[in-house]
């Protein structure tokens, strides 16, 4: 047997060190709920409904089935043969070159992470403001031009130019930090209320949208396909788009969450029933947005932060009975998705430290509580940019959303190509199909390989040259563009070059300093 083999075939006492999970049920959930975020429970309904309502389906089925459960398999199962975590699994098959293509990704992710938490930081703003005065009719809002704004869109913006966001950001960085202490132990702990808490939530808003007059309107746009929209390219992009960031794929947590199973675990069936679990969820989330969207005759937009914080708000205040309750319900339903995903995002970042570097959880976890937390402050910045609400308003949400466009527009698809490519041409698919069938209940043949070699390489660089294409014609940052002609010139040059660059020097430097660095093992 090779080293590497060896290497990709550690027993289970190896890992235990590392932790187990306790159950196949607490894997499920916990990888389940890292999938299903912000994004499943409301930008996957806006999706829909730019692309068609239910033609969109097809293509995402497709794309399911095609990127997102192979890929999915390909996490899991390198990461349950290795024992590790993303960046040194990678660097066993492919070296020092795998090795940094697996920090690039942590750091990218890391990105992710900084402004998810302070969006999650927003959220917690809100639901405690959905105890009274989110409902209120209006409220002044000095710090922009518009002296009155309908709330919730009034009470959004006012918590975005206030300090008072920072204390917010803080806590939920805090409730992360708090969950990964015991790595497996308490995530599994936290998940297993989490998820079916999920569950229930989005029912009761289901039951709700539904019982609403023209609720089931929304239902019947949502199943009837618009089969000439198939016919768009954009369709087909934004299907694929959507199932690769909605399953995880291309952060690297997955790959740390399956080092944690058990030698004989069977990573084709927990991909299977993890992928189902996400798309599901997303699916009765389509429910409950149509239905209240059509209730209430609100246009939706495909922006998570608008129909989180304004669009589906508005929709709840004009329900006859009890707003305040389910107004609480939604952000609670919000920050408890939110969290289940960011603290994967924390504990894929920690899990690598802690293979390469040999230290313990607690230093681990504070390293990455110092940098992070300083990112998501900068994200979280009051400072007023645009008082006329043109565009973002503030330097902290115009800066999400450049880094977003760069991280989650390139960085997770690069990741994809560039795994696809080192496992399936570099390592050798015949090996690890081989692995994998060892304890896999439904064996996988020459298809597989197929997908992992070829068709997955070619789809994901059609995106990103699509993606490329698209900043030709839209601009510098797509459709997600700043106007320049909204803040001071000297803003606009700094961010329009700036954020590019330190997205590149944080993740590609980074990436090759981390792995330049001598680990406990490499030194021993």
């Amino acid at each position: 047997m090779s080293t590497t083999e060896e290497h990709l075939a550690q027993t289970s006492s190896d890992r235990e060190p590392r932790g187990q999970w306790k159950s196949r049920l607490g894997f499920v959930l916990a990888a389940s709920g890292s999938a299903i975020g912000l994004g499943n429970i409301v930008f996957f309904s806006s999706n829909a409904y730019k692309f068609g309502g239910g033609a969109f389906y097809l293509p995402y089925l497709v794309a399911l089935l095609v990127v997102g459960i192979p890929i999915m398999i390909l996490e899991f199962s390198i990461g349950h043969r290795s024992g590790k975590a993303f960046p040194q699994t990678l660097g066993s098959m492919a070296g020092k070159a795998g090795e940094f293509v697996g920090w690039w990704a942590l750091l990218n992710a890391f990105i992710i992470t900084m402004y998810y938490i302070t969006i999650l930081g927003w959220v917690l703003g809100m639901l405690i403001e959905s105890l009274g005065p989110l409902w209120e009719e209006s409220l002044a809002t000095p710090a922009y031009e518009p002296e009155n704004l309908p709330n919730p869109i009034a009470t959004f913006f006012n918590l975005l130019a206030s300090p008072i966001a920072i204390l917010f950001v803080t806590l939920v960085w805090i409730a992360n930090i708090a969950i990964c202490s015991r790595g497996t132990k308490s995530i599994e702990a936290v998940v297993k209320i989490f998820v079916p808490a999920m569950w229930a939530m989005m029912i009761v808003l289901i039951i709700r949208g539904l019982t609403l007059p023209g609720g089931t309107d929304g239902i019947y746009y949502l199943f009837t396909p618009d089969f000439s929209a198939m016919g768009e390219a954009a369709v087909w992009r934004g299907a694929f788009n959507q199932i690769f960031f909605s399953l995880s794929l291309g952060f690297g947590l997955l790959t740390a969450y399956a080092s944690y199973l058990p030698k004989k675990a069977d990573t084709v069936n927990f991909a299977a029933q993890t992928s189902l679990m996400n798309c599901s969820f997303e699916y009765i989330a389509g429910f409950a947005i149509f239905s209240m969207l059509f209730a209430f005759s609100v246009v939706p937009k495909a922006s998570t932060l608008a129909m989180s914080f304004f669009i589906l708000p508005q929709g709840i205040a004009q329900l006859p009975t009890g707003v305040m309750l389910f107004g609480v319900l939604f952000f609670l339903l919000l920050l408890v998705a939110g969290l289940s995903s960011s603290v994967s995002l924390i504990e894929g970042i920690a899990s690598a430290a802690i293979d390469k570097f040999r230290v313990r959880r607690g230093v681990a976890l504070a390293c990455v509580f110092v940098a992070g937390f300083a990112g998501s402050i900068a994200f979280a910045l009051p400072t007023v940019i645009d008082k006329g609400l043109n565009q973002n308003g503030t330097l902290g949400l115009t800066l999400i959303d450049m880094f977003d466009h760069k991280s989650m527009g390139y960085g997770l698809l690069l990741v994809g190509l560039a795994e696809t490519l080192i496992i399936g041409w570099g390592f050798g698919m015949t090996r690890l199909t081989e692995q994998i069938n060892e304890s896999s209940s439904v064996k996988l043949g020459t298809g597989f390989a197929f997908l992992i070699r070829f068709v997955i390489p070619i789809v994901l660089a059609a995106l990103l040259i699509f993606a490329v294409l698209d900043e030709f014609q839209k601009g510098p940052y797509g459709s997600a563009a700043v106007d320049p002609e909204n803040i001071s010139a000297d803003s606009w040059s700094w961010l329009a070059y700036g954020v590019p660059l330190i997205w590149i020097l944080f993740t590609t430097l980074g990436a090759a300093i981390l792995t330049g660095m001598r680990g406990k093992e490499e030194t021993a």
